[in-house]
């Protein structure tokens, strides 16, 4: 594999367990372009994994629960992936990558752990995160678990690219009312009120129970009549995981019954071609300004609606 890059060839090493391949595919994903382009045309007809997103805000404890999860999968002699997404900066595109340190020690095996940085991407994903899905489900690892960056209520893009969203919150997080605002809660296919050995952890619960009760006058209720189960762990002892993978495979088998994963991975494609689209206007965008003589006459509104007429032409 020296010299250029075959990627047929590390499609294939990838499905046979290739460790290497494998982390030289999402390299290349990673890095996007052309070559980025010619691995999801390699690998998205291949067998999709069941993809369960982790959200929730900072501090939740989500990466020790994935960490947990990950370890109880193992031991079922099941292959996960996990892409921990970070936050990069907005100055230099750099990232702490912490996530991936705080699981390391489960990368080896049967399982398989890589960060990503969200690159400056709005909603906590990064734009390579589809290719990545799709380059662990070639090489045959199920499920691929997504943690997205805990920036709370903002943080829903995890949604559009999940088949199961799991929300970590914990004890004293807020009120019932609070919660109905929280555009995390209107994603969520399954709660986890993690640290639940803490004081407030039963309140928690009967705030999010009361949310869902009134969950249909808001019009947020599951057409198919499915009802987010809460899970209570505390992930540093284990306690709940066993619970938390049987809500998710319940949940997975939910969807399959009712016709909704085909639909939810439809809605998948079409949120990744609308990202491939904003991503190669904002490119041209950039470049046109460039070439733009700014002065502080300049009007930002017509200047902006010029170079959109220049790329429509």
């Amino acid at each position: 594999m020296s010299g250029a890059l075959d990627l047929p060839q590390l499609v294939a090493l990838a499905s046979e367990g290739n460790r290497r391949a494998v982390g030289r595919l999402l390299s290349v994903v990673e890095q996007g372009g052309a070559l980025a382009d010619t691995v999801t045309s390699l690998t998205h007809q291949k067998p999709s994994a069941h993809v369960v997103g982790f959200t929730g805000a900072p501090g939740a404890g989500k990466s020790t629960l994935i960490g947990q999860l990950v370890h109880h999968l193992c031991q079922q002699n099941q292959a996960p992936a996990v892409l921990a997404v970070d936050p990069s900066s907005p100055l230099t595109g750099g990232a702490i990558l912490g996530d991936r340190i705080r699981m390391d020690h489960l990368n080896a095996g049967q399982a398989f752990i890589r960060s990503a940085a969200t690159r400056g991407h709005q909603g906590g994903l990064a734009l390579s995160v589809p290719g990545s899905m799709r380059v662990f489900s070639a090489a045959g690892y199920h499920p691929v678990i997504i943690e997205t960056v805990g920036v709370g209520q903002v943080e829903v893009d995890v949604a559009a690219a999940a088949d199961t969203t799991v929300v970590v919150v914990n004890p004293g997080w807020g009120d019932a009312v609070q919660a109905n605002k929280s555009g995390l809660l209107e994603v969520a296919d399954i709660f986890v009120i993690n640290k639940a050995d803490r004081p407030g952890a039963q309140d928690t619960r009967r705030d999010l129970e009361l949310m869902l009760e009134l969950s249909h006058v808001s019009g947020q209720e599951d057409p198919t009549g499915y009802r987010p189960p809460i899970i209570m762990a505390t992930a540093t002892t284990g306690d709940g995981i066993a619970e938390t993978w049987t809500a998710i495979t319940l949940h997975l088998q939910h969807l399959k019954n009712t016709g909704q994963l085909e639909a939810r991975r439809q809605a998948r494609i079409r949120y990744e071609v609308l990202s491939r689209i904003e991503q190669k206007l904002q490119i041209a965008a950039k470049n046109a300004l460039t070439a733009e003589t700014i002065t502080t006459n300049t009007s930002p509104a017509k200047l902006a609606q010029q170079i959109v007429n220049q790329l429509l032409a």
